[in-house]
């Protein structure tokens, strides 16, 4: 996707970019833009989207001490618990750069800030046809490609997801696509019904979930969302962890079907390439497809609010409070 662009370089140095000062307390801060090099550019950015449920445990400052290599963002500044700028869904134009990306919408693993420099490599062109907005959820529905690449369906195959956040309603989208695979979506929250009756999947509440799945992804990030995957499972099948959980314990019975019935319990990560794929595809062949697969107007029911980049301390806040429900909660910047 093109857009016209200024004809000269911005004529500032200067950006602001979103940093949590400490826990629970978040500020906009003036950032130094460098001049870029023969190999880099400067993209305005447009959109970014807060990855709801790792954004409001790095804001709470929940981030173990043990977790705080693995946890990095590719362009974090700071360290963990704070000051730290963070964030990974971003979505602008490239102002400066190489002929054949400058005016190109582009996405990048880029904090929230108005305006940066990296590496052209870093980016993915959005491709034509898929709107900006939508385009922030390319991270997470890389995320839930890698996912199934570590379990994928097989034809005819018994699919639960549990947890109807961004991650899980991703994994819904693309199983949805999978032929005669039957996928049910799971949540505590009656109101995900409309979310999962616009991916195209049954929803239903966990007392009422259908047992017997070949397959089990959870993503709701607690400890009764995980016991009740184990439950849905037949003998022999998997349940697919993408929750993290930060520095919260999880408690579980194994004492009843989890060795009578082989049940198996996986971590997927999309901080690596899924074993399956990693001798064939790059992350940036990995990015490049979740950015393909946004072409499907479905995910637009994925993004349930939006607000001013100078809003983003309180929003944050809110979120983290429990006080600001929803699913990509998307920021805009001036001009978009």
């Amino acid at each position: 996707m093109t857009v016209k662009v200024h004809p000269e370089p911005p004529a500032t140095g200067e950006a602001r970019a979103f940093w949590l000062r400490s826990p629970g307390q978040g500020e906009i801060r003036t950032a130094r833009l460098p001049e870029p090099g023969p190999d880099e550019i400067l993209v305005r950015t447009r959109y970014t989207g807060i990855s709801r449920g790792t954004e409001t445990l790095v804001f709470s400052g929940r981030v173990p001490v043990s977790q705080y290599c693995a946890m990095r963002a590719p362009f974090q500044e700071g360290d963990f618990p704070g000051p730290v700028k963070y964030g990974y869904l971003n979505v602008g134009v490239v102002e400066v750069g190489p002929a054949a990306l400058r005016g190109r919408t582009v996405f990048c693993l880029y904090p929230h800030q108005t305006a940066y420099v990296v590496p052209a490599s870093a980016v993915v062109a959005v491709p034509d046809g898929v709107p900006p907005r939508r385009a922030v959820l390319a991270g997470t529905v890389e995320t839930a490609v890698n996912a199934l690449w570590d379990a994928p369906p097989l034809v005819g195959d018994r699919v639960t997801v549990v947890g109807a956040g961004m991650v899980g309603c991703c994994v819904a989208a693309l199983l949805a696509r999978f032929p005669g695979v039957r996928v049910q979506l799971v949540d505590t929250d009656p109101g995900r019904a409309a979310v999962a009756a616009a991916l195209g999947v049954p929803f239903a509440a966990p007392a009422d979930a259908d047992g017997g799945r070949d397959l089990v992804v959870h993503a709701s990030a607690t400890s009764a969302g995980l016991r009740r995957s184990l439950e849905l499972l037949a003998p022999e099948g998997t349940v697919l962890e993408l929750s993290w959980y930060g520095d919260r314990e999880v408690t579980l019975a194994l004492g009843g079907e989890f060795h009578a019935g082989r049940l198996t319990i996986r971590s997927s990560q999309v901080g690596t390439v899924a074993p399956a794929r990693r001798g064939s595809r790059s992350f940036a062949d990995r990015l490049a497809l979740a950015l393909e697969l946004l072409h499907d107007p479905v995910f637009d029911a994925l993004i349930t609010g939006e607000s001013r980049f100078e809003e983003l301390p309180d929003v944050l806040g809110r979120m983290a409070r429990g006080d600001l429900p929803g699913l990509c909660h998307l920021i805009t910047y001036p001009g978009a």
